[in-house]
């Protein structure tokens, strides 16, 4: 569908870097487009409001890696960071085929700036994914932390910016509008 599939990156420390990719799906499935959603570090059996909606549109998948990950805790575990790196890479070379292969149009990568920026996943891998797709793919990529070789691979990059958030305030995550 179409005719030059572009790379975005949505990053920063603000919120709606997802929430602007998950907008941007709803717009190319309204055109008829193909689109996988691959969320890392939001394992499968996160109940998010998004999954629900988007469950019931048949062109758009989304598929989540199956890794324990805990956001505060983790990053500080060698074992933890081991499993997900080595998952991290089977993950992005299963999506370097499907992209070469044009199984979607689409392909957002939930989370993957953050997992490149925190060395959970290559730029190398990262790289094979983008180079190695079909024209017509367009690859948007979210999460906080994009370093300037990412930044360079890309046509488009929004940095969210945080001013204030209620989280700020001690209002935890709300159903709904969190997650």
């Amino acid at each position: 569908m179409l005719v030059k599939g572009l790379v975005q990156i949505y990053t920063g420390d603000g919120k709606g870097k997802t929430t602007a990719a998950l907008g941007l799906a709803l717009r190319a499935a309204g055109q008829g487009n193909k689109i996988l959603i691959y969320q890392f570090l939001k394992p499968p059996c996160l109940n998010t409001g998004e999954r629900v909606a988007l469950s019931s549109l048949p062109s758009i998948k989304i598929e989540s890696l199956d890794i324990q990950w805990d956001m505060g805790k983790s990053l500080k575990d060698p074992k933890a960071i081991s499993a997900a790196q080595t998952a991290l890479h089977e993950s992005l070379e299963h999506l370097t085929k499907s992209a070469m292969n044009r199984e979607f149009d689409v392909l957002i990568l939930d989370e993957i700036v953050y997992c490149v920026s925190k060395g959970l996943a290559s730029v190398e891998d990262l790289k094979k994914v983008i180079e190695g797709r079909d024209p017509h793919v367009e690859i948007i990529l979210t999460g906080r932390g994009a370093i300037p070789e990412l930044i360079a691979l890309a046509d488009l990059v929004t940095e969210m910016k945080s001013i204030k958030h209620p989280f700020d305030k001690g209002t935890v995550a709300r159903q709904g509008i969190e997650f």
